[in-house]
């Protein structure tokens, strides 16, 4: 459905329209390209995105394309569900990375989407498709699968009632079998998900808590052919949750 026109919206929902047209692959846009994505037109989108890179928000390159500026970043950096998160973790994430050399992701549940907050990864790491302040899907990640099976009733219904992407022939996408699947990651403490966004990769993943909510999941994500295995790197992982958990609650 279409959007409404420039004046039937207020200032600021057409200002957050201008800025949430950044995003993955969507890093440097020029005005026609702001302005569509926006449902703006060339001269409200100009004189917007002119306020907004008086301010630091944007940035304009020497190409003439727009890019969010380190203003809106510093300010972004102040969340408080994420910079006293990643504080919190950060050592601990570290140590895991220093015992698997693989990837260590921190992430927390925003509607019905994964963000992930931080990411430790070397050379050798494997391919993942995901970035720090990146969203995912819920229910083929190891750290989707962990926010999903400890979010509210309601959150899971609604994932469940939505068609569920498949990135690869091993995605779940029966609510049956996904609805087992976190039935089982509520019992062990751990979710493993193997070849389910990239053929070539496994995540093991465990939930952080904030005493008994679950405020987001830590995860390593290997190579599945790899030296280390998940039975391997599950007490690690599980480990490294509790500690994040510990060092996060006051």
């Amino acid at each position: 459905m279409p959007r409404s026109s420039d004046g039937s919206r207020s200032l600021s929902t057409r200002t957050m329209d201008v800025l949430g047209a950044f995003g993955a692959g969507h890093t440097a846009l020029t005005l026609s390209e702001l302005a569509r994505a926006a449902d703006l037109s060339l001269t409200t989108t100009h004189r917007i995105a002119r306020d907004l890179a008086a301010w630091g928000a944007l940035e304009r390159s020497t190409g003439g394309r727009w890019r969010v500026g380190l203003r809106l970043w510093e300010v972004a950096a102040h969340a408080p569900r994420a910079l006293p998160l990643r504080e919190a973790a950060l050592p601990a994430m570290e140590d895991l990375y220093e015992a698997t050399h693989e990837n260590v992701q921190l992430a927390v549940r925003e509607g019905l989407e994964v963000v992930w907050l931080e990411r430790l990864t070397g050379r050798g790491s494997v391919r993942v498709l995901t970035r720090v302040g990146g969203r995912f899907a819920l229910h083929a990640t190891g750290v989707g699968l962990v926010l999903l099976a400890h979010a509210p009733a309601s959150v899971q219904d609604q994932v469940f009632d939505a068609p569920l992407r498949r990135w690869t022939a091993q995605t779940i996408t029966d609510p049956v079998r996904l609805r087992a699947q976190l039935a089982e990651i509520r019992r062990t403490g751990i979710a493993v998900s193997e070849g389910q966004v990239t053929d070539d990769a496994v995540s093991v993943a465990a939930p952080v808590r904030d005493g008994e909510q679950v405020v987001a999941a830590v995860s390593v994500v290997m190579h599945n052919d790899g030296p280390l295995s998940v039975a391997a790197v599950a007490p690690a992982v599980r480990a490294t949750a509790r500690a994040i958990s510990r060092a996060h609650t006051p």
